[in-house]
């Protein structure tokens, strides 16, 4: 056996049907696998990662646990800046750091919070998508069953009943009860 006839039936079983001629020997690309990552120059970042943690500290910042801690640090800031002795103070009466920091806190604090509000939409929208169609299969099982009633009423509009027999049997039996006295009666005139 022939290195060719091999290679002809490695192909073969490997799901190739004919030998590409002039075509470099390449691996053949699988479709059920995912490809293999390529490595770049950039950092990579699991963006669901970074939504979870913007989420984590939007919660924090709504918190009454936060506007405690900043109300606490901002007054031992401005307390430690103003009761100090002078060559301790490191942000004097303008509070300019101060200023600082709370305008670059805030500035970190609004796009991370319409991040959060943003996933929060997304995944609102996913819910209410769910439920519009829950609802729909729900007035369909309704209006199905709803169809199985009138069908089963129009039925049972056909059936016999106890009372209905019943009431037919009395209405035999007096009948009878009349036939049997005009029976009689006409016996009587006859004699």
């Amino acid at each position: 056996m022939g290195g060719e006839e091999r290679e002809s039936r490695e192909r073969r079983a490997n799901g190739a049907s004919a030998v590409r001629r002039g075509a470099p020997d390449r691996p053949r690309v699988r479709l059920d696998l995912p490809r293999v990552p390529r490595r770049t120059f950039w950092p990579e970042y699991d963006p669901e990662a970074f939504g979870r943690l913007s989420e984590k500290i939007a919660r924090f910042l709504g918190t009454g646990r936060f506007i405690v801690w900043m109300t606490v640090v901002v007054i031992v800031w401005i307390g430690w800046n103003v009761l100090a002795p002078g060559h301790l103070r490191f942000d004097e009466f303008p509070f300019i750091f101060l200023t600082l920091a709370l305008s670059l806190q805030a500035s970190y604090a609004a796009p991370l919070i319409l991040l959060a509000q943003n996933r929060q939409a997304d995944r609102d929208r996913v819910t209410q998508e769910q439920d519009r169609k829950q609802n729909e299969r729900s007035i369909a099982d309704t209006e199905y069953l709803t169809r199985e009633i009138a069908a089963l009423r129009l039925g049972l509009g056909e059936v016999a009943t106890r009372d209905w027999i019943r009431s037919e049997l009395e209405d035999l039996l007096r009948d009878l009860e009349l036939r049997q006295m005009v029976e009689a009666e006409s016996d009587e005139r006859d004699r």
